[in-house]
């Protein structure tokens, strides 16, 4: 059988998709009622950090343990990674070892890598272009709170970067209109936009939120562009979602962030705490989409 991995959100079809997103509310609702469900037992599932995290860590650790597996965290000065073992090299050793791999890093193109060198499969857990799993959260809350994100209408502000990407990929996989609002020097990828009908893009946040029906955000320094943060704050001036912005939207409109949040920055300081923010229940999800992806992709 071949073995399948999840990179970005085109790597499961539509269906796919909306079966991890499905069952992941199932398995809310389970944790809840204190439901015992172990599918998962005797599995490990090995995560490979080169950047920082705190819920992808804490919701696949959490996760594994609910399902009955087992998690092993691994930084690159754990591993001979940080003694210039190939990237491919260390795919195929925890391959031999581990049921499942997941890999936070910069570069895509070691996500790819890695991927292609293992046995097992692989989830990116962010990387420079894409942040798959936190979109699969996204659309759970959207779901829980509005009901079904098909036909509705997303307004992305801020920076063209990994989460915009994964919004561009979601607008096709799960049918909704994306609106993106970034400055002119910080557009999405070109290439990846043009391939989706579904998405577009202007340089007016409020011409995006106006009849939204949800509004997300993501810092505008994300990691590895700490350098530029003075600069970044220059360019996205008039970009800042508050809750005047968030008014143009349509009355039932939810907030969205992937956390952390610069408060002041990206969003107003207030924001998280308006009634229309759902961004903990967001937070929280992350630990049950992430079980219905590791039970989809292992169980």
């Amino acid at each position: 059988m071949e073995t399948r991995h999840f990179l970005s959100l085109t790597d499961f079809s539509p269906e796919e998709l909306t079966h991890v997103v499905s069952r992941a509310a199932e398995l809310k609702r389970w944790h809840h009622e204190g439901r015992d469900w172990r599918p998962l037992a005797g599995k490990t599932l090995a995560m490979v950090f080169e950047l920082n995290s705190t819920r992808t860590r804490v919701a696949f650790e959490v996760g594994m343990h609910q399902l009955g597996g087992h998690a092993i965290c691994l930084t690159p000065k754990e591993t001979q990674i940080s003694r210039s073992e190939p990237i491919e090299d260390t795919a195929r050793v925890l391959a031999e070892m581990v049921d499942i791999v997941m890999l936070r890093t910069l570069r895509h193109e070691d996500v790819t890598a890695f991927a292609e060198a293992s046995a097992v499969p692989v989830i990116n857990g962010m990387s420079a272009r894409f942040h798959p799993c936190q979109l699969l959260a996204d659309v759970q809350t959207f779901e829980e709170v509005r009901g079904p994100i098909a036909g509705r209408k997303v307004a992305f502000v801020g920076d063209g970067y990994n989460m915009c990407h994964s919004y561009i990929n979601a607008s096709r996989q799960f049918g909704f209109e994306l609106r993106i609002a970034t400055p002119e020097t910080h557009r999405p990828d070109s290439a990846l936009l043009a391939g989706v009908n579904s998405a577009e893009w202007t340089d007016c946040p409020r011409a995006a939120v106006e009849n939204a029906d949800l509004v997300v955000t993501d810092v505008w320094s994300s990691m590895g562009h700490e350098a530029e943060s003075g600069e970044r704050r220059r360019a996205f001036e008039g970009f800042q979602v508050t809750p005047a912005l968030l008014d143009l939207a349509n009355d039932d409109a939810v907030f969205m962030h992937c956390l952390p949040a610069h408060r002041g920055e990206e969003v107003s300081a207030d924001l998280l705490d308006d009634p229309r923010s759902v961004v903990f229940t967001e937070a929280g999800n992350r630990l049950h989409s992430q079980k219905a992806l590791l039970e989809f992709l292992v169980g």
